[in-house]
């Protein structure tokens, strides 16, 4: 499998090394930065993965923590392509902060676990279904938004149709097959469409059934953004207005034994595909 390395791993992946190679070498942030006339802010914020990096910057502190030839030049090519741009840069309406994080982070997985209790993951949405959960949205938006991030949300769809297309397994509530989303039209549609979907092998769904009782995410729907590197993984939380990303070790160490937990207590995926059908039928 083509394991993808866009600009957001490759930036994250680099604010690691750095940070490795100068505790590496005991040097403090204040001492690595002074010896190549930046600030311990600056490298802070390069360490820590945020914002833009310049390339030369890097190329001197690798001089400085003594690495090899072979990891400067490694670590300087990181920088220069970190700074690559994607598809929806060139959006011509603006995109909230979460969302455009949300799609560079997407853009560069190998996999995602979603857990769902209110509506389906939108990698799996159809186009009249996500139309109905954003005019339901607290925030009242005009046809002409909706219909930007509904083109967004469409577009986002295309890395399911990769030549190497990363793993999507997804537990979704059983409220959410329950919850009569844009009428029954619009979500007869939709749950045929699951179905449809669950016929790729890199597509797995399981449901939740009501009879699970309590469970292991009673507090909300979640993403884990996995990459080939799994301290590079991200958690992304649904909260009103937004989203909120997570990636200390503890948290995500949190979240991915919640999904194994909801993994175990979801139905098994014929059997999922079975309440799914029948939930289709009942409409």
């Amino acid at each position: 499998m083509t394991v993808p390395v866009g600009p957001t791993t490759r930036r994250r992946q680099l604010g690691a090394d750095l940070r490795r190679l100068r505790e590496r070498k005991g040097l403090s942030l204040e001492e690595a930065g002074a010896l190549v006339g930046i600030s311990k802010a600056t490298l802070s914020r390069y360490e820590t993965k945020g914002g833009s990096i310049k390339w030369p910057a890097v190329d001197a502190l690798c001089r400085e923590y003594g690495t090899s030839e072979q990891e400067r030049q490694a670590l300087v090519k990181l920088a220069k392509e970190a700074k690559t741009r994607g598809w929806w840069r060139s959006l011509a309406d603006p995109i909230p902060e979460s969302m455009n994080l949300m799609l560079t982070l997407e853009d560069e997985v190998i996999r995602e676990d979603h857990y769902s209790c209110m509506y389906v993951p939108g990698l799996l949405q159809t186009r009249a279904y996500a139309e109905a959960v954003h005019r339901a949205s607290e925030m009242r938006c005009t046809e002409q938004e909706i219909a930007h991030m509904v083109d967004i949300r469409m577009k986002r769809q295309e890395l399911l149709d990769r030549a190497d297309p990363p793993h999507i397994w997804a537990v979704v509530d059983e409220a959410v097959m329950r919850r009569m989303v844009g009428g029954r039209e619009v979500m007869r549609e939709q749950l045929r469409h699951i179905l449809e979907l669950t016929k790729r092998p890199h597509i797995t769904v399981q449901i939740l059934p009501f009879a699970s009782g309590a469970h292991a995410a009673a507090v909300g729907s979640f993403v884990i953004l996995g990459g080939q590197e799994p301290e590079l993984d991200v958690v992304y939380v649904d909260i009103i207005g937004g989203g909120l990303f997570m990636e200390k070790p503890e948290e995500l160490e949190r979240y991915k034994l919640a999904f194994q937990y909801l993994q175990v207590q979801a139905l098994d995926i014929t059997a999922s595909a079975a309440l799914l059908n029948r939930a289709s039928e009942e409409l």
